[in-house]
């Protein structure tokens, strides 16, 4: 068996292969130490070697993982092997989010990454969630309630929240900024996307990929299928399993 560790910025997110299928998997909230974390993690599945990738890649090398791979080229295998027919990876987590374009043979041709600004990824989804009272399951349900868009400006996470506020206070329906924040999220995921260029499947991974409002409007959006795997979550970890599976054969 062998194990693929995901440190990202909210979340440890990890899988367990053997022979190149999915055996286990789990996803735990980030800790203040989350190399000790993660490693506490790896130790109850005893693997035969670890592959790191997420922004504590490089620290999970130092302590515990035999080998490191980008997100980019994790995500890649990941979403490629669940669907031989991806060409193209929108991939949402905790602060950032890429897209990425692969070539026919499933190689990462290029790629884009939003890492400078927080909108559109999941610690700005919790906090427009939290500017309109509402926990971050309910966030989708109120937008999903809702068919009025009004115009949200900014999203830059700071001035977002103060349109927010604005428009609470001049009493616009909690349901309809909600609506309408998924809409400018969509938008600005859609201009990627097209940036890129759109080829083949495309596969939504990342825990905002659990969002199914926001599957929707951007399927809707782009007018084709997002395919979604069951745990997208955990689609860097199991691209890192895979890595370092296939290398042992």
């Amino acid at each position: 068996m062998h194990v693929g560790i995901d440190l990202g910025s909210r979340a440890i997110k990890l899988a367990a292969v053997k022979d190149g299928q999915l055996v286990s998997s789990e996803v735990a909230n980030s800790s203040f130490e989350p190399h000790k974390q993660a490693q506490e993690m790896v130790a109850r599945y005893n693997p035969l070697q670890v592959a790191a990738t997420g922004y504590g890649r490089h620290l999970a090398q130092k302590h515990f993982a035999q080998q490191v791979i980008t997100e980019i080229k994790a995500h890649s295998l990941g979403a490629r092997h669940l669907y031989p027919g991806c060409r193209t990876i929108l991939d949402v987590g905790g602060q950032d989010s890429k897209v990425i374009a692969l070539d026919e043979r499933g190689r990462v041709a290029q790629f884009q990454m939003n890492d400078k600004c927080a909108a559109g990824t999941g610690r700005f989804m919790e906090m427009m969630a939290a500017s309109l009272g509402y926990a971050l399951d309910e966030f989708s349900s109120a937008a999903a309630s809702s068919d009025h868009r009004v115009t949200i400006n900014s999203m830059c996470a700071v001035f977002a929240e103060s349109e927010v506020v604005s428009l609470r206070n001049r009493g616009t329906a909690p349901e309809d900024i909600a609506r309408s924040i998924h809409l400018s999220i969509v938008e600005r995921l859609s201009s990627m996307l097209e940036r890129i260029g759109i080829q083949g499947e495309l596969v939504f991974s990342g825990g905002v990929a659990r969002n199914s409002l926001l599957v929707q409007l951007l399927s809707q959006r782009l007018a084709r299928p997002v395919m979604v795997p069951e745990s997208p979550e955990i689609i860097g970890a199991f691209g890192a399993a895979l890595h370092i599976d296939k290398s042992a054969v």
